[in-house]
């Protein structure tokens, strides 16, 4: 200690990504700085749709968490993974669409969508791991690789079948260290919904190369074209599927932050003992949504 100042002797280190989102938030600030109101901009990477009044959420959802939040009984912290009945009810939905049954050991409660995310790339992380992010995509997966020093590998969609995955990219980029193929389902910025087939495609190359699957079902059942939703999960019997989702868009309410991160693993991948410990004390180091809300 010199003159009432302690010296630091291990440097933090930056990364020196710089991301879209980064520039985009540079340029708003710019913005707002000059406030030049004579034009209006509009973000097209926000996915907020309360910010235009012709979306709400349904009056069933507003009150049952008014009710909740009156009743006096949740004002406590929650359990790290997230209330017991949330969970269940998150692992009861999500089954309707799969050929088995997910539990609430299955389920972890998240602050967002992003927190999602993040806890994903976090957990698979490690030295010389790489992740393979689907290009065009959602700038979040690139900041949390960044942030958690993880080679970003990018393969390609393909415009002319749909914004389908280039699986011949894939089996090219991946080796060793390859720990998570990253798709966007329905996608994100692209609205492309994938086929039950091309889903199936997915999960056999994914085995092929040895990795998981991280499946962001964010946009899960918005689909307006000819192909359904299919979640991912529904080929969690061929590799291991790590499902990622949020009430924010289906239901109108990205302010609520209630998101969550679930193991599709019927063949018990993620039921190790050491593999759910690890998730488990992962957990208990953040924060998740409000209780009244869960």
């Amino acid at each position: 200690m010199e003159n009432g100042v302690v010296a630091v002797n291990h440097e933090f280190k930056a990364t020196s990504t710089i991301t879209i989102k980064g520039i985009l938030s540079l340029l708003m600030e710019s913005i707002d700085e000059n406030h030049d109101d004579s034009k209006r901009v509009i973000s097209l990477g926000m996915g907020d749709p309360t910010l235009t009044t012709c979306f709400h959420t349904t009056q069933v959802a507003e009150e049952a968490v008014a009710d909740t939040l009156l009743s006096h009984k949740f004002h406590g912290y929650a359990p790290t993974p997230g209330l017991l009945h949330a969970r269940n009810a998150i692992a009861e939905y999500l089954s309707r669409d799969l050929p088995y049954q997910l539990s609430s050991d299955d389920v972890f409660i998240t602050c967002g969508c992003t927190q999602a995310i993040d806890v994903s790339v976090a957990l698979l992380a490690r030295p010389g791991a790489n992740i393979l992010l689907p290009r065009p995509g959602f700038p979040i997966y690139e900041l949390c690789a960044a942030f958690r020093q993880v080679e970003v590998r990018h393969y390609n969609l393909l415009p002319e079948k749909g914004w389908e995955v280039d699986l011949d990219d894939i089996e090219a980029l991946a080796d060793q260290n390859t720990v998570a193929l990253v798709i966007i389902n329905p996608g994100n910025p692209c609205g492309n919904v994938y086929s039950y087939h091309h889903l199936e495609k997915i999960a056999e190359t994914a085995k092929r190369i040895g990795t998981v699957v991280i499946s962001d079902e964010v946009y899960g059942h918005l689909a307006f074209g000819a192909n359904p939703f299919v979640p991912m999960g529904v080929f969690g019997s061929i590799v291991p599927v790590l499902t990622l989702g949020s009430l924010s868009k289906r239901w109108i309410v990205p302010g609520w932050r209630l998101g969550w991160f679930v193991t599709n693993d019927p063949c018990g991948t993620f039921r190790k003992p050491k593999v759910v410990e690890r998730i488990k004390k992962y957990f208990d180091l953040l924060g998740g949504p409000a209780t009244f809300i869960q």
